[in-house]
């Protein structure tokens, strides 16, 4: 330990005669400078004190004694300017010393510093000694063996399935593996749920259209009835899917990085206000509300921005009753700019809460509502307002409604 004590003050030396000697550069590198410039300042300035019209004829300096030494100007009707340099010296001189003994004070203290590049560089010395340490370990090599055949004997198909050997000493390496493990079983059931979910709300569409085309081939030729009401589920059911596959797609190109964002400065309250107007024009059922009178500037991409609003104002509208009152907001909290959607519909269990945001959920009561869409919706508006470095809050309740606010 003392060896590696008197190393590590050896290099903290070193460490540090290399920081004062650099220090001791940039002072001198300083000095050098001001001095130029005061010596400029100088010239300039008694150039200006020439008379105005005088015409210069010569330049000269003369004296032996630095006391003696003067800047001489002789103009052509050989009247001459003298100023002695030494005077400059005898304004500059309190200053100057007072400035050149707080550099040799700084750099008497800095040849002491040994000390504390010694504290900043124990983290280093402890890993060093740690690692040391390591290399000379006697490993228990029955213990690795134990640890690679309970890895070996694990059934990865088992949903509980975890690395045990008992041993105290590999109790972290078992508990990172089997965490490791975990996450893995969650990633792959909602990869599986997924696919599930995307299966089905594809598979409905198709089975509705393919029905109706069926029914077209045996009765639609003669029946125009039939046939416009086919033609028009066809219709209906052809844009779902476009919507359900254009919304895929928009997460599948989030997921792999490929959704480029438009950075600019708007002003959000406008953009709530956009949507507010819009929801009016579009929807008659509802009651929809503005608040928002400050202007407040963010930097984003404002279309995908308008996205996500028109996403939560539409799930508001979609489980509200005929009649109900959808509030949207621009303010400020905690200093950060928020939008809010607020509505007064069905709301949602705290245990449905949490699942809100996963790809084709729906709350029980949504489930069964002839209106419950895809459950892709959320999800979108999540990835749009992570990728702008945003948080959604949600506060319902069953039966009072849900508060969607979004601080960017």
């Amino acid at each position: 330990m003392s060896e590696n004590n008197n190393k590590m003050t050896s290099i903290a030396r070193r460490i540090n005669f290399d920081f004062w000697l650099k220090q001791f550069a940039n002072f001198l590198m300083i000095d050098v400078v001001l001095i130029v410039l005061i010596a400029v300042t100088f010239f300039v300035w008694r150039e200006n004190a020439i008379p105005e019209g005088a015409v210069v004829d010569d330049r000269y300096f003369t004296g032996d004694e630095f006391r003696q030494i003067q800047y001489i100007i002789k103009t052509e009707t050989g009247k001459l300017y003298g100023y002695s340099i030494y005077q400059v010296f005898d304004l500059i001189r309190l200053p100057a010393i007072v400035f050149l003994v707080i550099q040799g004070l700084t750099l008497i203290g800095e040849l002491f510093n040994t000390k504390k590049v010694r504290m900043r560089m124990r983290p280093l010395n402890d890993i060093a000694i740690k690692t040391e340490q390591l290399s000379h370990m006697a490993l228990d090599s029955e213990k690795f063996e134990n640890f690679e055949q309970a890895i070996s004997n694990l059934n990865p198909e088992m949903p509980d399935a975890k690395v045990h050997t008992g041993d105290q000493d590999l109790q972290s390496l078992e508990i990172a593996i089997n965490n490791l493990l975990a996450r893995m079983r969650e990633s792959h059931r909602q990869q599986d749920r997924f696919v599930s979910d995307a299966s089905h709300e594809l598979r409905t569409p198709i089975s509705v259209i393919q029905g109706y085309v069926n029914m077209l081939d045996r009765w639609g030729k003669e029946d125009e009835q039939i046939l416009d009401e086919s033609i028009e589920a066809i219709k209906n059911e052809s844009e779902n899917m476009k919507n359900l596959i254009e919304q895929l797609l928009f997460l599948a190109r989030g997921d792999s990085g490929r959704n480029t964002l438009h950075f600019e400065d708007f002003d959000l309250t406008e953009t709530v206000k956009d949507v507010w107007e819009e929801s009016i024009m579009i929807d008659e059922k509802h009651i929809y509300q503005f608040e928002g009178k400050e202007q407040i500037t963010v930097n984003g991409d404002m279309s995908m921005i308008k996205q996500s609003l028109r996403i939560l104002v539409q799930n508001a509208a979609k489980y509200s009753k005929e009649g109900d009152g959808i509030t949207l907001k621009s303010k400020i909290e905690d200093g950060r700019p928020c939008y809010v959607v607020q509505d007064e519909g069905i709301g949602m269990a705290e245990s449905e809460v949490i699942h809100v945001f996963e790809r084709f959920y729906r709350a029980g009561s949504a489930r069964n509502s002839a209106e419950g869409g895809s459950g892709l919706g959320l999800s979108i508006a999540k990835w749009i307002v992570d990728a702008h470095g945003g948080t959604i809050e949600i506060l319902s309740r069953p039966e009072f409604g849900t508060r969607f606010t979004v601080k960017l």
